[in-house]
């Protein structure tokens, strides 16, 4: 498990680099890719919808665009301070402070659930996606986004002591133990030399719960 895992280490993490992390996100995680992810879902007229480990809003800027009804929901209260100055804390936007592997979800409760660039924080990410497609109504869209893993064995041996890391095999084992059956992966990346995202599109059964 990567230092980063581990939920108070991240809290502190975040607490100090909120300051600064639109900044650096943008280079990694850009707004055409935002796009070119939200373009994979279908979203109806009246959807609800759920962007799972927030942090300063990048991902839910690009639902609200998409959907009328969004929460949008956080462990790091710092964080969500700079989604607070985009959207309000009583906007568009409906926050929560929470644990993505422990959602305070009804079952059945979003049409569409998103997380971007939060997975790799997760102690647990097999029980995250559980609860994503526990939340999920029967036939909705799941994407999360995480960062593939480096093929160099010693950048992934320094990105693995840090946070979680994996590759299509690896997404695989994860979406399949968390109980998808239909799911495809794709690889986005900002330039030829940045790092590579993992995005991961599922549908939750139709008879689901």
């Amino acid at each position: 498990m990567g230092v980063l895992e581990d939920k108070r280490n991240a809290r502190f993490f975040y607490k100090y680099l909120s300051n600064v992390y639109d900044q650096i996100n943008r280079i990694n995680w850009t707004e055409d890719m935002r796009s070119e992810a939200l373009g994979w879902l279908e979203f109806g007229d009246d959807d609800a919808v759920l962007d799972v480990g927030c942090g300063t809003g990048f991902g839910t800027a690009g639902l609200v665009e998409h959907a009328e009804t969004v929460h949008a929901l956080d462990q790091s209260v710092h964080q969500m301070e700079k989604a607070f100055e985009k959207f309000g804390k009583q906007g568009e936007v409906t926050f929560h402070v929470g644990d993505a592997e422990r959602l305070p979800f009804a079952n059945d409760t979003f049409d569409i659930v998103w997380s971007s660039g939060s997975i790799e924080y997760w102690p647990n990410p097999v029980q995250g996606l559980e609860e994503m497609r526990r939340v999920a109504k029967p036939g909705g869209q799941v994407l999360v986004v995480g960062p593939d893993r480096p093929s160099n064995p010693l950048l992934r041996r320094a990105a693995d002591a840090i946070m979680l890391f994996y590759d299509e095999d690896e997404a695989d084992r994860m979406f399949r133990e968390a109980g998808f059956e239909e799911f495809h992966h794709s690889i986005q990346r900002a330039t030829p030399l940045s790092p590579r995202a993992i995005t991961t599109v599922a549908r939750v059964p139709d008879e689901e719960h």
